[in-house]
């Protein structure tokens, strides 16, 4: 069974200019093409599209999406680190959902001033606690060890403008995604691929700070030892952050040392 390029975008609420853009970069060619030009697809041109538009969820970019299709990753494997994170991120808005809901509820419960309807403050910020503490924790620690380096970030972040903080945010997680799919597919971290997301890696901190060898080494080291950080990479496939740290130290000794 086929389908027409119309029935795909109703379908998929993608639009057939999309769809059309996806098949002439070579992302989602249609199964053929009839004589009167029309586009047909069919069902494995369907499940393409959903691995298409479950990355684009995630974050990346055309070009990363087609770099994972192209590396043939299997499949089932590839999805279903797509439904552990997407679960993962569900559970943190149904957390959200919940805060928002028992405020919206406590606060027509109650007469008064906004600030006497709470019963808990604390209930304002449930969803939230954890990252920020352990943000502090972190935030301390690294300034007590790395006092130089704490100083050239705290200087780096003062700069960036809360927009540019939410783009720099989403490019980290777009990337640690990337890796994650290489990681997913089997690919060597010494292989080409993972060593430009590397470097892509190590560009990005420098924005902050410059570490060497030894320093970019401890950093690795840092995302495998402590719990908190270790939780930022497994949270988006389990074994990352032990790829990423071995694929780091790789970096360091071939590009850095």
């Amino acid at each position: 069974m086929s389908w027409s390029i119309a029935d795909v975008a109703r379908m998929s609420g993608v639009t057939s200019r999309t769809l059309r853009h996806y098949d002439a970069i070579g992302l989602l060619p249609p199964a053929r093409i009839g004589s009167n030009g029309h586009r047909h697809y069919e069902e494995a041109d369907l499940l393409r599209l959903q691995q298409i538009l479950l990355m684009r969820e995630l974050g990346l970019g055309l070009r990363a999406i087609q770099a994972v299709l192209d590396s043939r990753a299997d499949r089932v494997t590839v999805l279903r680190e797509h439904h552990r994170r997407l679960l993962s991120e569900r559970d943190r808005l149904d957390t959200l959902v919940r805060t928002v809901g028992r405020t919206i509820a406590e606060l027509e419960e109650k007469d008064g001033s906004a600030m006497t309807k709470i019963n808990r403050p604390e209930n304002l910020f449930e969803g939230f606690q954890a990252s920020s503490a352990d943000a502090r924790a972190m935030d301390a620690e690294a300034r007590q060890r790395w006092p130089r380096a704490w100083e050239e970030s705290r200087q780096a972040v003062q700069g960036m403008t809360d927009a540019d903080q939410e783009r720099w945010q989403r490019e980290v997680t777009a990337q640690m995604i990337r890796v994650a799919e290489l990681m997913v597919a089997g690919t060597p971290v010494a292989d080409p691929a993972v060593q430009a997301e590397m470097d892509a890696h190590y560009r990005g901190v420098c924005r902050f700070w410059t570490p060497d060898a030894a320093a970019y080494r401890g950093l690795a080291k840092t995302y495998v030892d402590d719990p908190r950080m270790r939780v930022n990479w497994d949270r988006i496939a389990d074994g990352l952050a032990d790829y990423q740290h071995d694929a780091m130290v790789v970096y360091a000794d071939t590009r850095l040392g």
